[in-house]
């Protein structure tokens, strides 16, 4: 039988609102009908993309479809948790070893031209990220991303100043990245000179917050 992740949330984590599928073939067809949807909402969005359109590009039966995934918001939250999964190991692999100033400040300004690197070039990415914004579970999930890459951060910053409040090393973590978000989603919607400059000003105001420079 196939687990599920329906039940609701664990251990302070967003319960996801479709099937996880625990069979090798299934997980093929699940990674199948992902990648049709990815295709999909990068040619004409999420909004007009639809179900049957899923399964005739996955080569699989609606009901196969629903089997996994009973709507269409259930495949963009599979699709924003992947995203997700994948931006946590890319930061924790780049800030794990960072042991300075100038490494935290190498390290973070890497990331954020990353970052930016990907909203620019996946349309899909885009898409999953705006339609967060009307839908309140994204919107948690979004905020629990958040605050586990502010973790990482913090890590770093209580290597750097051992002596300071965690409290405030938290908070100034946490506004980093939402931060951060905001000014990538602000340079992702503008001309690109104009999206170029919004980011370097981000970074130069963010590294004055986390290393004085």
């Amino acid at each position: 039988m196939e687990g599920s992740a329906l039940s609701g949330a664990q251990d302070g984590q967003v319960a996801s609102p479709r099937r996880a599928p625990s069979q090798q073939r299934s997980r093929e067809r699940v990674e199948r009908m992902l990648a049709a949807a990815s295709v999909l909402i990068a040619e004409q969005g999420s909004d007009a993309m639809r179900m049957g359109e899923v399964a005739e590009r996955a080569g699989v039966s609606i009901g196969s479809l629903y089997q996994f995934f009973p709507d269409k918001r259930a495949i963009v939250w599979a699709l924003a948790e992947r995203y997700t999964a994948e931006s946590q190991a890319c930061i924790a692999a780049a800030l794990a070893d960072v042991a300075d100033a100038e490494g935290l400040r190498k390290a973070f300004s890497e990331l954020v031209d990353i970052y930016y690197g990907l909203f620019l070039a996946e349309p899909v990415m885009r898409d999953i990220w705006s339609g967060t914004q009307a839908d309140k579970a994204l919107r948690e999930l979004e905020l629990a991303d958040s605050r586990a890459n502010a973790e990482f951060l913090v890590t770093v910053l209580k290597r750097l100043r051992p002596d300071a409040d965690p409290i405030a090393l938290e908070t100034t973590a946490l506004l980093v990245w939402q931060m951060g978000e905001a000014a990538i989603r602000l340079a992702i919607s503008v001309e690109r000179q104009e999206g170029d400059r919004l980011v370097a000003g981000y970074k130069r105001m963010a590294l004055r917050e986390l290393v004085g420079a």
